[in-house]
């Protein structure tokens, strides 16, 4: 969806590098949470659980993942795509995770981890330069600075996109899994407040209309990108209706279900309805930019 270049290259590191930021971050959430993982039906026999790995192995595997991956993206992409990565890793492993146990805001927290990835391959593709020593991660009070300068509406789009996305799916598997939820202790909305659950699936399902037509009007997509959108995110939005009518196993299921097809749908509608335009701008990532 990115303006600037598409090489395989780019969307080989971009695809590597993700990918092992993203097992870093499911490692280390696993090590976290062993006697927890424990007590639930659905990870119970996780390595760690079973003692098929030592703990020590685990953490070790993890923090090799992420630095490699960490390194792939700054060294092969540019350090914003880096900056992303890690913190996203930071993000998932130890605020999501330790917000579980804590408060209903986790799942909050959890949607934001997911909006990013889309936001780092548009910054794989539209921010360019040499890598130095001085990486924005590693000061704290230029993150977001350096962040929204260096994104275009297109990255914020699409992350939004996936953020609201994941309200009714993953809202709708949580239902199901309320009761090893509450064994082990976890503050999901279905354990909590199930209330509060149907509502926040029903209403991010309806928010997707708003920001598909926001993909139109910045001019991400084609006009026709808002007929078809609008038709299957009407579908997704009706199994929320049903869901939030009279939430059971059967209506969360097929709610679950129906989100799995709905999000490469709309992800392969994006790219065939895509306005084709010049890139808006290929900000260079140069050493004396980062330093300053």
């Amino acid at each position: 969806m990115a303006p600037g270049e598409h090489s395989l290259p780019n969307m080989f590191y971009s695809a590597v590098g993700t990918a092992m930021c993203i097992s870093s971050a499911n490692v280390l959430n696993q090590w976290m949470e062993v006697p927890f993982d424990a007590q639930m039906s659905r990870t119970k026999n996780r390595p760690l659980v079973r003692c098929a790995l030592t703990p020590f192995h685990a953490f070790n595997y993890g923090v090799t993942l992420g630095a490699f991956g960490t390194g792939i993206l700054c060294v092969k992409l540019n350090s914003l795509v880096a900056a992303l990565g890690f913190g996203n890793i930071i993000l998932y492993s130890f605020f999501y995770t330790a917000s579980k146990r804590l408060h209903v805001v986790n799942t909050w927290i959890g949607a934001v981890v997911g909006a990013i990835p889309p936001m780092m391959g548009w910054a794989a593709c539209t921010v360019y330069g040499c890598v130095n020593i001085y990486i924005p991660i590693l000061v704290a009070k230029n993150v977001l600075h350096y962040i929204k300068g260096n994104l275009e509406d297109g990255a914020w789009l699409l992350g939004t996109l996936l953020y609201v996305w994941q309200f009714p799916h993953f809202n709708s598997l949580s239902w199901n899994l309320r009761k090893d939820y509450g064994r082990a202790g976890y503050q999901m909305m279905s354990v909590i407040d199930p209330a509060l659950s149907k509502r926040v699936a029903i209403r991010h399902t309806l928010m997707l209309f708003p920001v598909c037509g926001l993909c139109v009007y910045c001019g991400l997509t084609e006009w026709k990108f808002l007929i078809t959108s609008f038709a299957i995110n009407t579908v997704l939005l009706y199994h929320s209706w049903s869901f939030f009518q009279c939430a059971t196993k059967k209506t969360g299921r097929r709610l679950f279900f129906v989100s799995i097809i709905h999000l490469p749908a709309l992800l392969c509608l994006l790219m065939l309805h895509k306005k084709k335009r010049k890139p808006l701008s290929l900000i260079p990532t140069t050493c004396e930019h980062e330093i300053s």
